[in-house]
């Protein structure tokens, strides 16, 4: 791949808080952003340019693409039929076939096992009678997630007993599902890796995280010892998943540290809110990687800038304390400019970085 000369434009499918801090990185390194979304969100105060449209549009998409160089996304809630149709106008990185697995979840668990990742115990859904025959098979307490479009928390139901499985099942909407066994783990963590198009990748040291409503609160590096314990195996297999995808940008694989070793969870197909910290946390940032990776430039080092580093979402009217943050020593705030500050949604992060 031909590295792409400063000055090129960069599509940006989405325009939340990831496609913001998409755009920031992009500018620094001398590259113009073009965002496309149904609607305007906090990267269009970034961007150089705009395309409104749904994401299966194909006649926006292709208006789009003839402004960019090459097109990347900010989430995986896209349709990849269309998006594989725009890859055929201008390059799309990471590709519409690593986007299409990431979307479901059945798929993703397959592929993940194939390249030797360990999972929970897990069975399809797509009826109330599948739902006992696998609550049958698998035991509680479990969990019940759609198997596509769920982030944060949204999508899931948690079943204590086969008693739950009426309610649970309403309460995703009746939609095609997966049942997981609960894991018994310690701590939760991630993997957020870097593959450049030449192959070469970079991982970031794996941060712990702590959830809360199921919502990311706080990722801290360096993550305690049984997560360290862990680090290599896990990044192995999200090397292994990068190369067999063909991947190109910023993969993020989550994972439970267990007795057993570490559990894959969930794959996001992009830069991830458990990696913020490495904005002034590391020496080059998730967001600068994915830039460097997508437009063909070598990779930068991922190695930490202090000792000891740790992000706080502010979720909802937490960002209601931005003038204490940002009177706060060596904090460093990250509001979205979002206007609404809604329960449950992220309207920004802190990061702290002892050095």
């Amino acid at each position: 791949m031909k590295a792409l000369p400063p000055g090129s434009t960069i599509g940006i499918l989405g325009a939340g808080q990831l496609g913001r801090m998409l755009s920031v990185a992009a500018a620094q390194l001398g590259y113009r952003t073009h965002i496309f979304a149904p609607d305007s969100g906090p990267a269009n105060d970034v961007s150089a340019g705009y395309t409104r449209g749904a994401y299966d549009d194909a006649e926006a998409l292709a208006v789009f693409g003839s402004h960019c160089d090459v097109v990347t996304y900010e989430f995986e809630n896209v349709a990849a039929d269309p998006i594989a149709e725009l890859g055929r106008h201008v390059p799309v990185h990471p590709s519409p076939g690593a986007l299409a697995i990431a979307q479901d979840r059945i798929e993703e668990k397959r592929f993940v096992a194939e390249m030797g990742g360990r999972t929970a115990p897990w069975r399809p859904v797509r009826s109330p009678a599948e739902l006992d025959q696998a609550l049958a098979e698998i035991g509680c307490p479990a969990i019940l997630k759609t198997t596509r479009f769920g982030y944060d928390g949204k999508g899931q139901a948690r079943l204590m007993g086969p008693h739950d499985a009426a309610a649970a099942w309403e309460a995703i909407g009746a939609r095609p599902a997966i049942l997981e066994a609960l894991v018994a783990f310690e701590h939760e963590f991630s993997i957020v890796l870097a593959r450049g198009a030449d192959g070469t990748t970079a991982s970031w040291p794996p941060p712990l995280n702590e959830h809360r409503n199921g919502i990311l609160a706080r990722s801290t590096v360096p993550a305690p010892a049984a997560v360290a314990a862990q680090w290599t195996e896990a990044a192995a297999l999200a090397g292994r998943v990068a190369e067999a995808l063909g991947y190109v940008g910023v993969l993020t694989l989550e994972f439970f540290a267990s007795a057993d070793g570490p559990v894959f969870n969930e794959m996001a197909p992009r830069v991830h809110n458990s990696g913020h910290w490495t904005i002034e946390g590391a020496v080059t940032s998730q967001f600068e990687n994915h830039i460097r990776a997508i437009c063909g430039l070598p990779l930068g080092p991922t190695g930490l800038a202090g000792t000891r580093v740790e992000m706080e979402n502010l979720i909802g009217a937490q960002a209601d304390a931005w003038l204490t943050l940002a009177a706060e020593p060596g904090a460093h705030l990250h509001l979205y400019g979002k206007s609404e500050a809604r329960p449950g949604r992220k309207m920004g992060h802190v990061t702290r970085v002892e050095r």
